[in-house]
């Protein structure tokens, strides 16, 4: 009998809303994700204090471990101390850092991860993917995705603003990702997911097009959807194809050939993803691209993040390196440093007219 639907992997609980945390107890209640309280809480050492806090009274039987960085020690030594607990889940609560170092360590231990977000800086809250710092930069490492996914829109407005453009700027990357993917599809052979790819795209035309503003409810609902939207939909293609395409390699150069000068993943992103559409020739977009991205305080420009040409030019050079084997504009370009001048100079100069 022929195969006529499938399942797709994603969580039993996603809430996205103002007060979400206010019944965070309630919800890790669910009989899916903790029947007796035994929870293993990763935070950080600094705000993560607040948050213990507030919610330990309601959660006598959850212990908490303060996680040290984003490193893959972190990680390992956090699984190590949680491995002897006996928990029903591992809850990440915080930034992106503490969510990939829980979405680590739960994997290791082999237990369910509910990931509660407080600020909107990446599509990793929700994707199988826990992006740790190395000794030979930053890896990616295949995680199971999260059981539930809680996002307090309240909470995300107390986030420094320049966390939540930075999801902005990866949400809107995904519009960029997706076109490599269907060029590598089309000049390669590479197999494509419609489904992965009609999501991932969706997710990103959706915040490109919306007309509000970080302050605005309204437009963090629509930022928060899209960024699990682009998670799930990597978990759909089994990869992170959907959302990591030259946009992400520019990202990785960016963060490999200046590890101490790099802005942040979103705003190197949403930079890459708009200069990606203008070597694939698509201008119109790229100035949508590039209109959107000022309009909510992103660079369009290296030199918006301390960066001369020279070295954006090294960066582009440079990029298809991080990704062996990954083929998007950039591979099929395949530009010389003087070619990658030449067109980044014509972009610069498209988007200053």
């Amino acid at each position: 009998m022929p195969v006529l639907t499938r399942l797709i992997p994603s969580p039993v609980v996603v809430d996205i809303s103002r007060g979400a945390l206010d019944d965070l107890a309630g919800l890790l209640a669910d009989q899916r994700i903790s029947s007796n309280g035994r929870l293993a809480f990763a935070i950080s050492g600094g705000s993560g204090a607040a948050l213990r806090e507030r919610f330990a009274p309601a959660l006598p039987s959850a212990d908490w471990y303060e996680v040290g960085g984003g490193t893959i020690d972190d990680a390992i030594k956090l699984a190590d101390a949680m491995k002897s607990g006996r928990y029903d889940a591992v809850v990440g609560l915080g930034g992106g850092k503490i969510i990939d170092c829980a979405k680590f360590a739960a994997a290791r231990i082999g237990l369910p991860l509910v990931a509660v977000a407080t600020n909107l800086s990446h599509d990793g809250l929700c994707s199988p993917v826990a992006t740790l710092d190395n000794d030979a930069g930053r890896g990616s490492y295949g995680v199971p995705n999260p059981i539930a996914v809680v996002i307090d829109l309240d909470v995300i407005r107390e986030a420094p603003a320049r966390f939540v453009r930075s999801g902005i700027g990866d949400a809107i990357s995904n519009i960029s990702a997706v076109r490599d993917w269907e060029l590598a599809h089309t000049v390669r052979g590479e197999d494509i997911d419609g489904l992965a790819a009609a999501m991932a795209r969706q997710a990103g035309e959706a915040v490109l097009r919306h007309p509000g503003s970080v302050s605005d409810d309204a437009f963090l609902q629509v930022l928060a959807e899209g960024l699990v939207l682009t998670g799930i939909s990597m978990s759909v293609a089994g990869d992170s194809r959907p959302a990591s395409g030259a946009c992400h390699e520019i990202n990785h150069a960016f963060d490999l050939l200046f590890p101490k000068r790099a802005a942040s993943h979103g705003e190197q992103c949403g930079l890459g993803a708009a200069f990606a559409t203008f070597l694939r020739g698509d201008r119109e977009m790229s100035m949508l691209m590039v209109e959107v991205l000022r309009r909510h305080g992103l660079p369009v420009l290296p030199s918006e993040i301390g960066f001369d040409e020279d070295e954006f030019v090294k960066v582009v050079e440079y990029a298809p390196e991080t990704r062996p084997g990954r083929y998007t504009i950039l591979e099929h370009l395949d530009l010389s440093a003087d070619q990658i001048r030449d067109a980044y100079r014509d972009y610069a100069q498209a988007i200053s007219s």
